[in-house]
């Protein structure tokens, strides 16, 4: 935080330096006021920083679809149904005298009333397999001996399905160790110490190491992929979770730098091909190798903040001309059609008038007289400064049909990391938020792939790992 400027002595204050100074305090004030007032609805800030005093959310900006709340006709609900074939079937007889008169009923031509199915899981246990290997000695004298299995290579060891379940516990589900390993004792009788849950992390990164490769070049060739990163604590310190997504790949790399540096060393979008989506931050535009999009959710965060501070027109009929290209451009992609190009061409025209409009109620602040440097602008100018910068990018999902409106598959990739911080605490060292950005990397990739994630760890674990679809 800046040092608070020196209190002046006001009674050897002139008149006009007296006004220049409350001039000079209002804009501090209002500057405070500002900041206080941003939220996540309104600004780029994350959900958990508005704190406890959050109101419920009053409106949205997608506005109000005019359906009912549930279920909506024609739709086709999901419930639990019987199957024709039971897995075992269990009796319940009738009474073996009769209420009335007492005599014994012929129950051996009892016909079935009516059935009904339970779904229920079996009672968990662990079972213990013990391989044996033999020798035997030929007439002539050779001996043979048999081998064991290349995965059984210790007297007494884990088997893949349970180092699976314990990987999924922790890098799928995000619990912490001890949970998990108390978990694992609780299903299924079998103790195994938070230690060897960590030891089965490390393995598992090294069995799905080539499919993080394989990941890492799909998305190096993808037409269209989003970016994103936020903060993670590892090793007591403040590092960064970078990210790189599409509908169907997802990868996280952990840097200890935030900008550019970070950006080069994982090589991601450096010499990338295709479009880069991302939220307007500043590194970004220095890779100056290929197309860029801006997130328009962001950017309709921000004009609702606009509209608050000043209460000018330009804020509400830009987010009405971007809430309904939006509507009209992914209308005209499920229907497999390119947006029509003079449909284009008026919402290019209708946009530049809007941000022409914005400029004459905020023009651009100079510095008085002989005095030089940069003048500091008012949020309402930086962004109209944005929308006329950066028109290209902002409107790049109309034209392009492969663009998405926002950046939403990058936030949607950040959100289970920041659960895995919220649930079980930062990451003790480097190498295991290295571990966690690898798996978590084939997880979140084969998962949107149609793969469960316990499947996948265990065909890791099996030596055979699945590979992305290409």
């Amino acid at each position: 935080m800046p040092p608070k400027p020196p209190r002046p002595d006001l009674t050897h204050l002139s008149d006009a330096d007296r006004d220049q100074l409350i001039d000079a305090l209002f804009a501090r004030l209002d500057a405070v006021e500002a900041k206080l007032g941003m939220t996540s609805e309104n600004s780029g800030r994350p959900p958990s920083s508005d704190g406890l005093a959050k109101k419920p959310k009053t409106s949205s900006l997608r506005g109000k679809s005019g359906k009912t709340v549930g279920g909506q006709p024609g739709h086709k609900g999901s419930t639990l149904k019987r199957v024709a074939e039971p897995t075992g079937t269990e009796d319940h007889p009738p009474p073996s005298h009769c209420d009335r008169c007492h005599s014994a009923l012929p129950l051996e031509q009892a016909k079935m009333l009516d059935s009904r199915q339970v779904f229920d899981v079996p009672a968990m246990s662990f079972e213990v397999i013990e391989h044996r290997v033999y020798t035997v000695v030929c007439s002539c004298g050779q001996r043979h001996d048999s081998a064991f299995p290349a995965a059984v290579s210790e007297v007494a060891q884990y088997g893949p399905n349970v180092r699976a379940l314990g990987v999924h516990l922790t890098q799928g589900q995000m619990l912490p160790y001890a949970r998990a390993a108390e978990l694992i004792c609780e299903m299924t009788g079998l103790s195994v110490p938070p230690a060897t849950l960590h030891a089965w992390v490390g393995d598992a990164s090294v069995a799905l190491q080539d499919t993080a490769d394989l990941i890492v070049r799909q998305l190096h060739h993808a037409p269209v992929r989003c970016a994103d990163e936020s903060g993670l604590r590892v090793d007591g310190k403040l590092y960064w979770m970078h990210v790189a997504a599409t509908a169907d790949l997802t990868w996280y790399g952990m840097h200890a730098k935030r900008g550019l540096e970070a950006i080069v060393a994982h090589g991601m979008l450096p010499k990338r091909l295709g479009v880069l989506v991302h939220y307007c931050w500043a590194p970004y535009w220095k890779l100056d190798d290929g197309l860029y999009a801006l997130c328009n959710a962001h950017l309709l965060r921000e004009l609702v903040y606009a509209q608050e501070v000043t209460g000018q027109d330009w804020p509400a009929a830009m987010t009405e001309l971007l809430l309904n290209a939006h509507r009209l451009s992914a209308a005209a992609r499920q229907q497999g059609r390119p947006f029509d190009a003079d449909a284009i061409a008026a919402f290019t025209t209708v946009y530049n008038d809007i941000v022409r409009a914005g400029e004459q109620l905020n023009p651009l602040k100079l510095k008085p007289d002989g005095k030089r440097g940069r003048c500091k602008q008012s949020d309402a100018h930086n962004l109209l400064r944005r929308f006329r910068l950066h028109a290209d990018a902002i409107l790049r999902f109309i034209a392009d049909p492969t663009v998405p409106f926002s950046n939403n598959i990058a936030e949607r990739a950040v959100r289970m990391p920041k659960v895995k911080q919220k649930i079980s605490g930062c990451f003790r060292t480097v190498t295991g938020a290295d571990n966690f950005c690898a798996i978590r990397s084939c997880l979140d990739t084969l998962r949107k792939q149609g793969h469960s994630m316990l499947e996948v760890l265990r065909w890791a674990f099996a030596g055979d790992p699945i590979m992305p679809a290409a």
